[in-house]
């Protein structure tokens, strides 16, 4: 039987044709190549079966390898180099400065969650005050450079940026009832008159909240009336102030008992924190509203 369109695999020139009929010395022969054996038709480069010269049927090669030599193979490498390092960077791999891609590839409820920020409450205390209370921070004055801060209810009333303080004595007169602001004034306590600060606190009314906060030096014009009245609305360490000590204070007209807001540091050349001055002072807490109103 006879299949048309197909070689009759009868003959030797048939057979020959389609099937190799020796492998010899890395070369492979085909009866009708028409070639020598060894020939450039025949010849495998290398071993790795890629045709030098022409390809298996007798066609040049256009593949353009003759061969892996030293530079393709590290030229491979890098490559594959580069695109571990890219693949590696895009999906947010360990180092990677591209998280956010990261996350495209990442179901939500594998991400992970950051780290909540610190919530700060009113004058940027780190927790909230009880009701009826009066949040207050305050910063006494950094040698003569960096003036006092005085915060009431997230409110400044007293600092550089609102030109209100000075040299001296910084005081802010509260409402102890409804935590508003009577009045602020600085005092000189090097070279101005101390009669100005006794007219300013000598007239104060019950219930009223006394803010204090100094700057460069508090003492130097403090006299004994000056020092009994800070005395009388709660001060423990008023009678102690010197020349360039740093001193903060909360005080009340009417107060029975000493104040727990009160921070004091000696002026000291063996603990100065700055070239003859000591360390600013930093105190924060919550208020009870007073009851009486002035």
């Amino acid at each position: 039987m006879r299949l048309a369109g197909l070689p009759q695999l009868g003959n030797e020139d048939s057979r020959s044709r389609y099937f190799p009929s020796r492998v010899t010395g890395g070369c492979l022969e085909r009866r009708t190549c028409g070639e020598a054996p060894g020939s450039a038709a025949t010849r495998w480069t290398g071993g790795r079966g890629v045709a030098e010269g022409r390809g298996l049927g007798g066609e040049p090669d256009r593949s353009g390898w003759t061969g892996l030599g030293p530079l393709r193979i590290v030229a491979l490498i890098i490559a594959v180099g580069l695109t571990w390092i890219v693949v590696s960077i895009l999906l947010g791999g360990p180092g990677s400065g591209f998280p956010r891609i990261q996350q495209l590839f990442i179901s939500p409820d594998n991400s992970a969650t950051p780290e909540p920020r610190a919530r700060k409450y009113k004058c940027g205390l780190p927790q909230p005050c009880p009701e009826e209370h009066l949040a207050f921070r305050m910063v006494s004055g950094a040698a003569n450079v960096i003036g006092p801060k005085i915060c009431l209810e997230d409110r400044m009333l007293m600092s550089s940026v609102k030109d209100n303080v000075g040299r001296g004595l910084n005081i802010a007169l509260v409402n102890g009832v409804s935590g508003e602001l009577i009045e602020a004034r600085a005092f000189d306590m090097w070279a101005g008159d101390v009669n100005d600060l006794l007219k300013f606190i000598r007239p104060l009314h019950e219930g009223t909240l006394v803010f204090v906060a100094s700057y460069d030096d508090p003492a130097t014009k403090m006299n004994e009336e000056t020092r009994k009245l800070f005395s009388d609305l709660g001060s423990k360490n008023v009678k102690d102030l010197a020349f360039r000590d740093s001193w903060v204070f909360v005080g009340a007209k009417g107060v029975q008992n000493k104040s727990p807001f009160e921070q004091h540091v000696k002026n000291s050349k063996h603990t100065n924190k700055y070239e003859g001055w000591p360390e600013a002072l930093e105190m924060g807490g919550c208020i009870p509203r007073r009851t009486v109103a002035g």
